[in-house]
């Protein structure tokens, strides 16, 4: 409304602009007897039309009443905290077509009557998720998270206050939130290309979000940003609460930017690259009588909802201390996109736990391609550095025509297609070698809404033996229909 009116405002200044120019330029007429009849002026002046008039008046007195309100709204956010709602739904099926005897004793160790037997199909709500977010006067903000996927035992998200406007374009968050490792776990399940986050990704920072007080910020021009900021060990989300006098905490800082943004595109080209590094405490002498678990421990599902995790390294005893290094790296040219990820962990051991052992070294990558067959492409928002929203350039509907016949718009189509490699087997700790080959295929209904679609091969060795096993591969199915708002 605001552009409405400065271009009516443009357009009177100039029919006044020609006024006042017909008047200068109007030539001067001369009576030689005050019996002659005046002659006509060669140019008239053209007044206003009292229609345009009208309409001015009109919109100078909406225009004050936008201004008003726009006032009151401010004055009000001053008085009290905003309210906003949100949420997620995402309802999948998993179809586990084929699995060898070592998957199936991974799947089901026993004992009991399903002990090696092959891992079921599954329908199931991923996310069930209620969002409520807000500002608190000026420069604080607050959001509450909640997952209700598992209705027994509702989890925890994002539940943490902050201050905003801080130097340096920097928040403070304080509370249950994302830990900075990495770009996939970054990115909000809303936007992400594949239906589960990659084997590395999600061995190193299981569930992504823990209690802990974080920094954000970013450069005035967007072009690098960074997060900061200590957390607990432990996963809090659900019983919400951290109880212990073991001190199991760690130490987080990422950066990323881009070096290359194409600003006449609108963002369609970039090249985004990124650092993270965490030093971790689990605690390896924690006393018997300690509650906390010892975090020492990577294990992963292999991008699926199976019910176990078929790659786990289980407690390490002695875990005394161990770091993180990971390094990311996502280029866009309009359709395309190549995303890719490698992290290192190194973990040191006590000589006094028993069961204590050598220090150990896991490492895991993945590489990742995608193509719009419709054209969009997947933005990045610079600020935070994680992909945001994409958005179809036409929304999937199927109509009747109101003249016969029926309309249809035909959504956004994606590919895709990912390779994993994750390695968390060294010394007497075997929680298995994993690769991983998986084919996408995306369907966005609009901005909001779509359907995915994974197809899934995965390969184990070198694993610790469940009952004689220590390898095992699987073909997995799965798709997502998903919406939030």
């Amino acid at each position: 409304m605001s552009r409405r009116f400065a271009d009516s405002e443009a357009r009177l200044a100039e029919l006044e602009a020609q006024v006042e120019s017909q008047q200068q330029n109007q030539p001067v007429i001369q009576q030689t007897s005050y019996d002659e009849t005046p002659a006509q002026p060669a140019v008239v002046i053209q007044s206003l039309d009292q229609d345009i008039l009208d309409r001015l008046a009109v919109m100078e007195e909406n225009w004050a009443t936008l201004k008003e309100s726009e006032a009151k709204k401010k004055a009000d956010a001053l008085k009290k905290p905003t309210f906003k709602v949100g949420g997620r739904i995402h309802w999948d099926h998993w179809n586990f077509s084929e699995s060898s005897p070592g998957i199936d004793n991974f799947e089901h160790p026993g004992p009991g009557p399903q002990t090696g037997t092959d891992p079921e199909d599954l329908w199931a709500f991923r996310r069930i998720r209620m969002e409520f977010s807000g500002d608190i006067l000026e420069n604080m903000f607050w959001r509450m998270q909640v997952d209700f996927a598992e209705l027994e035992d509702a989890a925890i998200k994002d539940v943490y206050i902050g201050f905003s406007e801080l130097p340096y374009n920097q928040k403070l968050y304080l509370g249950h939130q994302k830990r900075p490792i990495g770009l996939d776990h970054w990115n909000s399940s809303r936007y992400n290309i594949f239906l589960e986050r990659p084997l590395i990704v999600e061995s190193v920072n299981e569930d992504a979000r823990r209690m802990g007080i974080m920094m954000h910020g970013y450069t005035d021009d967007e072009s690098l940003n960074w997060q900061y900021g200590i957390a607990t060990l432990e996963n809090s989300a659900g019983d919400r609460a951290n109880r212990s006098d073991a001190g199991q905490y760690s130490l987080h800082f990422r950066t990323s930017g881009t070096p290359w943004y194409d600003e006449t595109s609108g963002g369609r080209g970039y090249l985004h690259l990124g650092f993270a590094g965490m030093f971790a405490n689990p605690d390896g002498d924690a006393d018997p009588a300690v509650t906390d678990n010892n975090e020492g421990r990577f294990r992963t599902r292999m991008a699926q909802r199976s019910e176990r995790r078929w790659m786990d390294t289980g407690t390490i005893a002695g875990a005394n201390w161990y770091e993180v290094a990971a390094l990311e790296m996502m280029l866009n040219v309009g359709a395309w996109q190549w995303t890719t990820e490698y992290m290192n962990v190194w973990l040191q051991r006590d000589q006094t736990t028993p069961g204590t052992g050598p220090d150990v070294h896991f490492s895991g990558f993945y590489t990742q391609f995608s193509y719009f067959l419709t054209g969009e492409y997947i933005p990045v928002n610079r600020e935070v550095g994680q992909i945001g929203r994409i958005k179809p350039f036409e929304n999937f509907f199927l109509v009747d025509k109101c003249c016969g016949g029926r309309g249809r718009g035909w959504g956004a189509w994606q590919i895709a297609g990912r390779y994993d490699y994750l390695d968390i087997s060294d010394a007497d700790v075997r929680g298995g070698v994993g690769n991983m080959a998986t084919f996408g295929l995306n369907w966005y209904w609009t901005a909001y809404s779509r359907m995915q679609f994974n197809l899934i091969y995965s390969d184990i060795r070198d694993h610790a033996p469940v009952n004689g096993f220590t390898a095992g591969n699987s073909l997995t199915a799965g798709v997502r229909f998903g919406a939030d708002f």
